[in-house]
């Protein structure tokens, strides 16, 4: 068998999950038809560094239907699903290395073994794995040419290298497509966040006061979310503009330091590191929940947290209790990893659904136009954006108005209103 995970006797419920996504996902379907007439992808290999769950598979699916073969890990050490990968240990098109519960060291060796297949295309969410064929197995550029990012955090990452003149291969930036920004950092980030929680602490979000730590689309989803469901919602902000708009759409804004005194359940969607650090973690009141929906597990300081802890012990799945030298207890959900996806599913499925076929579709882009994209971070191509909205429309059985020619010339002509 290809590859390496954790019990490949749970194939069985692998293909149970990945068959309950796969119906829930027009769009990736449509493509896949496409896919299997056309064979764009023939011959090649995708190496995919991506959260592997049920959603996940049906992206590979949908590639190998392509004509690819995969080699995919995790690029979370806690977010893979067992199942999942079991069930892709099963397809001799796919070489699967990944578990739940991977050390750093294997997290980085599993990257590595991804890319020992020289795949043509990286499929990345979080830029660790462009990361390490720039800086650590430079061979893999012998066959790569080009790679998609799913994040905001491996995004603002690839700009960087773009900025300092590292990056080596075009990227195609899937996160910022309007169809993938807007309504899987939104309304996936906002729904999923919450599910983690509530699977993890069954606590009572109505009457709470809950701390979301940034206002990016994440945030925004977060937040609004949480109102919905009757919390006190206080954003924190670095951001004067988006400190505006949440203050605007009606929630308090403040500093972290005045909020960590009356936060019951915090939150950071931030990008950043150390938004909630020792001097924080010294002003909150006992029993506060801390949770972290951010890409990598910096946001909460963890270290400052075990410095302030004589005592720590699990108190459910998911849930670290920290008992501080003051005597309070904290609780940290995930080891402070994405909460959404260690704590419970991801996003839901349907919202995925649009994100997945931008990356099916930007990774066909990317190989059709081999040798003729610099090296640098692109924007999804709109007409990739707009097709993934109307199949994703047409899914949902919903019409929409076209311009007339006199619109359009309308709008075009710079004397408009004359």
């Amino acid at each position: 068998m290809p590859g390496e995970v954790k019990d490949p006797s749970l194939a069985e419920e692998g293909w149970r999950r990945i068959e309950w996504a796969r119906r829930r996902m027009p769009v990736l379907a449509k493509i896949r038809e496409r896919f299997v007439q056309e064979q764009p992808l023939e011959g090649i290999c995708i190496g995919m560094v991506l959260h592997v769950e049920a959603k996940t598979a049906v992206l590979v699916e949908t590639l190998v239907a392509a004509g690819a073969s995969i080699a995919i890990t995790g690029c979370n050490p806690l977010t893979t699903q067992d199942a999942v990968a079991a069930a892709l240990y099963t397809l001799d098109q796919v070489n699967v290395y990944a578990w739940r519960g991977e050390t750093t060291e294997e997290y980085y060796t599993n990257i590595n073994r991804v890319l020992s297949h020289k795949p043509s295309v990286l499929v990345d969410d979080g830029a660790d794995a462009i990361v390490f064929a720039h800086t650590r197995c430079s061979e893999v550029f012998e066959n790569l040419v080009g790679a998609t990012e799913e994040t905001t955090t491996g995004v603002r990452r690839l700009c960087a290298m773009e900025r300092e003149g590292r990056l080596r291969i075009p990227v195609i930036d899937v996160n910022d497509a309007r169809t993938k920004t807007l309504f899987d950092n939104r309304y996936g980030t906002g729904q999923s966040v919450i599910d983690g929680i509530l699977r993890a602490t069954n606590v009572l979000l109505a009457g709470k006061t809950v701390v979301v730590a940034g206002y990016g689309w994440c945030g925004r989803g977060i937040a609004r979310r949480l109102a919905g469901m009757g919390a006190r919602v206080i954003v924190c902000e670095v951001d004067p503009v988006k400190a505006l708009e949440a203050y605007m759409d009606g929630f308090q804004v403040m500093p972290m330091r005045k909020a960590a005194k009356i936060g019951d359940l915090f939150i950071t969607a931030t990008g950043v590191r150390d938004v909630i650090r020792r001097e924080h973690f010294e002003q909150m009141k006992d029993g506060a929940i801390l949770a972290n929906a951010g890409h990598f597990n910096v946001e909460i300081s963890i270290s400052d947290l075990e410095a302030l802890t004589v005592e720590t012990r699990e108190v459910r799945s998911c849930v670290q209790e920290f008992r501080l030298v003051n005597g309070r207890r904290l609780y940290l959900l995930g080891e402070g990893r994405l909460v959404n996806l260690v704590c419970g599913d991801g996003h839901p499925i349907e919202v995925m659904d649009m994100s997945f076929a931008n990356q099916a579709l930007s990774v066909e882009y990317l190989w059709r136009n081999r040798g003729r994209l610099e090296p640098r971070v692109y924007p999804v191509p709109k007409e990739i954006d707009e097709y993934v909205a109307r199949m994703k429309l047409q899914a949902f059985g919903v019409e929409i108005d076209e311009l007339t020619d006199e619109q359009r010339a309308y709008i075009s002509d710079w004397q408009m209103g004359t």
